[in-house]
């Protein structure tokens, strides 16, 4: 029987993420979902999709900032630098947000897997600060994130319109399903702001998602929402609804001994019963 795995932030330009992905053990009755960061540059990213398609039986990708960005030898800004992605995805026969959303088949029930590209607008720093009063009061703690320098918008005036208009093409999207139609979402970046755990670098939040998903959990049939980004792996469950954030991270963030593995996490069928409706996160990190 095929499981859905999830996990995001590979980094596999680091060595030691590189290994891992390596000595990762083939299944090949499974798919996989990869929420964004697989590495800064093409040739790593091709690397890695290479070595996870050789794996698993189908694998589905979004992008993250990592990807984004535009360092040399890399030319291309913003969303020609997101077609490129996309382009390097289809030659190895990997979803992206611009494909049909498929659908995992499964006895506990099928869940179409949306694939979302969405981006930040700044709204998960203070109420009622623009763009440059947020990036002045994060710099307030010496917080600039490479983003200001490396992921460009173009042809949109700016971040959050691009984001905006990212947002506005899934919500029809998702509109369009029926409502009895279960979903698992991935995106890069969590849908709500109070998921954003970032104990060390708290004002880094701006950077992380747009508050006009805060209630989408409620407005679509979503079962699973997968995210990435926060190298904060937690399970939270909100209005009966499941939240994962699936990052590996930096070396520093998981055990080398444990394996991949240990840290791909299961979207679907669901790992464990959810706790009464009401509930809110984290139930659990790992």
């Amino acid at each position: 029987m095929s499981t859905l795995w999830a996990i995001s932030d590979l980094h596999v330009d680091r060595p030691r993420n590189r290994a891992a992905v390596e000595a990762l053990a083939p299944r090949p009755d499974d798919d996989l979902l990869i929420a964004g960061d697989v590495a800064d540059r093409d040739h790593d990213i091709a690397w890695a999709l290479d070595a996870l398609c050789a794996r698993f039986r189908r694998v589905s990708w979004v992008p993250g900032n990592h990807e984004l960005w535009t360092r040399p030898p890399a030319t291309a800004r913003g969303v020609a630098r997101y077609q490129e992605l996309v382009s390097l995805c289809r030659a190895r026969g990997v979803a992206t947000p611009e494909d049909p959303w498929n659908t995992f088949d499964h006895p506990d029930g099928d869940v179409v897997i949306a694939l979302c590209h969405l981006g930040y607008d700044y709204t998960f720093g203070p109420e009622g600060l623009d763009r440059n009063q947020v990036v002045a009061w994060a710099a307030d703690q010496r917080i600039r994130p490479r983003d200001e320098a490396w992921l460009h918008p173009d042809p949109h005036p700016d971040l959050p319109s691009w984001c905006h208009a990212q947002v506005a093409a899934a919500e029809a999207r998702l509109a369009s399903l029926p409502p009895e139609q279960g979903v698992v979402l991935v995106n890069h970046y969590c849908l709500r702001a109070e998921l954003v755990r970032i104990y060390k670098i708290p004002r880094y939040a701006p950077w992380c998602g747009t508050r006009l998903t805060e209630d989408w959990h409620r407005r679509f049939p979503i079962r699973v929402a997968v995210s990435g980004h926060l190298h904060m792996r937690a399970t939270d469950w909100i209005d009966g609804v499941r939240f994962e954030e699936v990052s590996l991270g930096y070396p520093r963030h998981w055990r080398e001994e444990a394996g991949l593995g240990t840290y791909l996490r299961q979207i679907w069928p669901p790992p464990e019963a959810p706790p009464a409706l009401g509930t809110r996160g984290p139930l659990w990190t790992w």
